[in-house]
């Protein structure tokens, strides 16, 4: 998957959040930190939530922040999360959230093809994976995996 093994990868295991917006913010700030995306893309992908409700929340345990292309993306890009504890957003079936991911696309056919890879990986089992990632670099080596197919 050409847009993955050439996006800006990212992965924090064990991070201490308040609260769901915090939770969003902790799986975007290496997005931004990286210059993947504009300090206002986290900004958005938190208000996203606030007008929608929790449809980020995409599985048990697991959540999917994003914005669109124009609310700051300038490189494809993908990041997780693990959480200490997990975290509600209001979901009625999938709360508590534990693992955050955070991606950004530039334009919709690197979108699309960024999120097919992602949902493989997680039905191959990514999720427990990250989660039972002992550090950082582990965590983000999965992710690497996701780009070369496995």
């Amino acid at each position: 998957m050409a847009e993955l093994t050439q996006a800006v990868l990212a992965a924090r295991v064990d991070v201490v959040v308040t609260g769901w917006q915090a939770a969003i913010e902790a799986a975007c700030q290496p997005l931004v930190d990286a210059g993947a995306v504009e300090p206002r893309y986290t900004r958005r992908c938190v208000e996203m939530v606030e007008e929608h409700g929790p449809y980020i929340v995409l599985a048990p345990g697991l959540a999917l922040a994003h914005a669109r292309p124009e609310d700051g993306v300038r490189r494809v890009c993908l990041a997780a999360v693990t959480l200490t504890e997990p975290v509600r957003f209001g979901h009625d079936d999938n709360d508590p959230v534990d693992v955050v991911f955070a991606f950004g696309s530039p334009d919709a056919d690197q979108h699309v093809g960024m999120l097919s890879a992602l949902a493989g990986a997680l039905i191959g089992g990514l999720d427990d994976e990250l989660r039972a990632a002992a550090s950082d670099d582990e965590a983000r080596g999965l992710l690497e995996g996701i780009g070369d197919g496995g």
